[in-house]
């Protein structure tokens, strides 16, 4: 395993969305949205260190006070131009490992999350991630990359596909990144665990309100568990379309 590396989770916020405005500090069980991302990343064993980044937009103040409120770092940088306020962050923040965390997903589970890095860490890869082939739950996805395949991709990406979303310069080229996909034991990106329509809101509150106690971390497991039991649950937000995202990438791509 690579020792003395800084390893770094930087959870990209902004409170513009066409779908769901303001769901980043949307609350659930009378918490903002963020602060439960943030309070169960904490739950990690090998993360240093987590820092929003949020863009220069006014709007997005409101990210920054919460930040300030919850004594957690923070960064500012392109609305636009993703993969440019990532690399900035992680040059700041002096970052060898970088995890990408989005904060429209709820249920970011820690375990999950460690799983991936420690790939990354025991390999000699420069991406890793349990997104390419979906195998987790959407909002279940993680991924890891090296300061330097970010800096590459940072210097190499021209088009607006690859600045707006970071990574697909380094999973769509194989031939210049080392890269890995994990798989889970069961398949079961059938499930929707993410947060981007009123159907995934009304979704995460009744799982949260099921499972959710302050200072304790309930897990993927739990949420089977769960949902094993009232099935019913999944039927709120089952007509939303899948990894639509990823879609809209492929689709670009071809």
């Amino acid at each position: 395993m690579k020792k003395d590396k800084k390893i770094v989770a930087i959870l990209q916020a902004r409170m513009g969305s066409t779908r769901l405005p303001g769901k980043t500090i949307t609350e659930i069980c009378e918490t903002p949205l963020l602060q439960h991302i943030i309070e169960r990343m904490k739950y990690s064993t090998l993360i240093n260190d987590l820092v929003v980044a949020t863009t220069e937009s006014k709007e997005d103040d409101v990210i920054i006070d919460l930040c300030h409120k919850l004594k957690i770092k923070s960064f500012r940088g392109s609305e636009r131009d993703v993969l440019d306020r990532f690399y900035r962050c992680a040059k700041k923040y002096n970052a060898d490992f970088i995890i990408r965390i989005t904060a429209d997903d709820p249920f970011k589970d820690p375990v999950v999350v460690d799983r991936i890095i420690g790939e990354i860490l025991e390999g000699e890869y420069d991406y890793v991630s349990n997104t390419i082939h979906p195998t987790y739950p959407e909002g279940l996805d993680v991924e890891v990359f090296t300061f330097e395949a970010l800096g590459q991709a940072w210097r190499e990406s021209s088009t607006t596909l690859h600045r707006e979303h970071v990574t697909p310069y380094m999973w769509l080229n194989p031939n210049k990144f080392k890269i890995k996909n994990i798989k889970n034991e069961r398949n079961l990106s059938n499930m929707r665990w993410t947060l981007d329509t009123p159907e995934d809101l009304a979704f995460t509150k009744a799982v949260y309100e099921e499972l959710y106690v302050p200072g304790k971390l309930f897990l993927m497991k739990d949420v089977l568990t769960l949902l094993k039991k009232h099935p019913q649950l999944t039927q709120i937000n089952a007509d939303i379309e899948q990894f639509a995202g990823q879609k809209r990438i492929m689709e670009e791509v071809e």
